[in-house]
């Protein structure tokens, strides 16, 4: 008998083994809210419908003044927020700036920005006298818009008033001391250098400042920024140019209010 060639076992699979199932648990938690299947505890969703088993709580109804606009909640979480923000600062500020516009340093503060900001015009007294003046040179020459003429006190102390026909906002004075704009004149001539500045208030109200002019030429400014003035006057403390026979002279006195 020939020998024939061992042929190749066939291959045979392996069979699957058995393991044995764990015994399920019997399902004791919630039964779902949607469909009533039991669920085995800490599931969020339901096994069956997978419904969420644990509903999110409802939120609690807004105090009444949160239904007010601006202060209504949105429908989107957090809008709406800045803006009640923004109207809380900006209420806070507007109380704030109130009381302090009530206080006289804070009424005085408004006012001077007002003045600073805004323009200026000039306003004539209604009329102008002196407590004593040198012939030919009369109180109305200090107001007549010109400064060829002038007020000549005969000595200090003397004191010029100009009277205004309705209260306004004094925001400054300019004053033109000496005979004449010309150096050499100027320096011929008695002058002030200093006075006395006496403002009063429609309410009888008076501010008194004391103000020191250079010696030259040129006018002199002095800041006010005093409301309802009704009139104002210089009163000569000191001079410079005295000589026998110089009267003190002031040119022009000009005085402007806020526009």
């Amino acid at each position: 008998m020939p020998v024939l060639a061992v042929q190749p076992a066939e291959p045979i699979a392996r069979r699957p083994a058995v393991r044995p199932v764990a015994a399920e648990e019997d399902p004791d938690g919630p039964p779902c809210p949607a469909c009533g299947t039991p669920n085995l505890p800490g599931r969020r969703f339901c096994r069956r419908c997978a419904a969420p088993l644990h509903a999110r709580e409802q939120p609690k109804p807004l105090p009444w003044w949160r239904t007010v606009w601006p202060f209504r909640r949105r429908v989107r979480g957090g809008s709406g927020r800045a803006l009640r923000g923004t109207v809380l600062v900006l209420a806070v500020v507007g109380v704030l700036c109130v009381g302090f516009l009530l206080l006289p340093a804070g009424r005085y503060l408004f006012e001077d920005v007002r003045d600073k900001l805004g323009g200026t015009a000039e306003i004539s007294p209604a009329k102008a006298t002196a407590s004593s003046q040198v012939p030919g040179h009369p109180a109305s020459a200090a107001i007549d818009g010109v400064t060829n003429t002038y007020w000549g006190a005969p000595a200090l102390g003397s004191s010029l008033t100009c009277v205004f026909d309705k209260p306004f906002r004094l925001v400054g004075v300019m004053v033109h001391t000496g005979v004449s704009e010309e150096p050499q004149e100027f320096r011929q001539g008695a002058r002030p250098t200093r006075v006395d500045l006496i403002v009063t208030t429609a309410d009888g109200e008076v501010h008194e400042e004391e103000v020191t002019f250079t010696d030259k030429p040129r006018p002199k400014t002095i800041r006010t920024g005093i409301s309802d003035v009704v009139s104002v006057r210089l009163v000569l403390r000191a001079m410079s140019g005295q000589g026998e026979g110089r009267p003190i002279a002031v040119r022009e006195v000009e005085f402007f209010q806020r526009t």
